[in-house]
């Protein structure tokens, strides 16, 4: 029984009797057929194909292809084979799961550089950063220089303070005798 939109079909394998149309109603559906995925998808019971066969009923040559590369066929006649040809397509991830793995990377991405920033953003930001960038170094000099010459000082300031606690502590004594 044929299915689907003009370029898109899909069947449903029925137990029909032959004088029906083909589109008429079945008196059972044993399984399914798409062609269009790749590889094609069959889904044929196999118990329901084995026991229609075994009481008599003629598949089609289109069913019998089928049959045969599902490996009823084979297994119906006795034939070596029973196994089939079927090509099975890899299970598919479920798409909850591959949604959580897309966020994980997503949140494991650098915040900057993910967009691309539009020409006068661009300039802002660049001109934020440049003056940023040029009183770092200017900075860092007088910091420097800061910090060198207090250690300079503080060497001499601790020889002028001894020489002078001991230059003012006499002065002091003979004139509190």
């Amino acid at each position: 029984m044929r299915l689907g939109k003009i370029r898109t079909p899909h069947f449903r394998i029925v137990v029909s009797n032959s004088r029906s149309a083909r589109d008429s109603k079945a008196i059972e559906e044993i399984g399914r057929y798409t062609p269009n995925v790749e590889p094609s998808l069959i889904q044929i019971n196999s118990d329901r194909a084995q026991y229609w066969l075994g009481v008599g009923a003629q598949p089609s040559e289109a069913v019998t292809a089928l049959l045969k590369v599902t490996g009823d066929w084979q297994k119906f006649h006795g034939l070596p084979g029973s196994e089939g040809t079927l090509r099975v397509a890899p299970v598919k991830e479920s798409k909850r799961i591959a949604y959580e793995a897309a966020v994980k990377a997503a949140a494991n991405e650098p915040a900057d550089g993910a967009t691309t920033l539009k020409k006068k953003a661009q300039e802002k930001l660049a001109a934020k950063v440049a003056p940023a960038a040029e009183e770092a170094p200017v900075a860092q000099a007088v910091a420097s220089e800061e910090v060198s010459a207090p250690a300079e000082s503080a060497p001499e300031e601790s020889a002028e303070a001894s020489e002078q606690a001991p230059a003012e502590s006499p002065t002091e004594t003979p004139a509190s005798e």
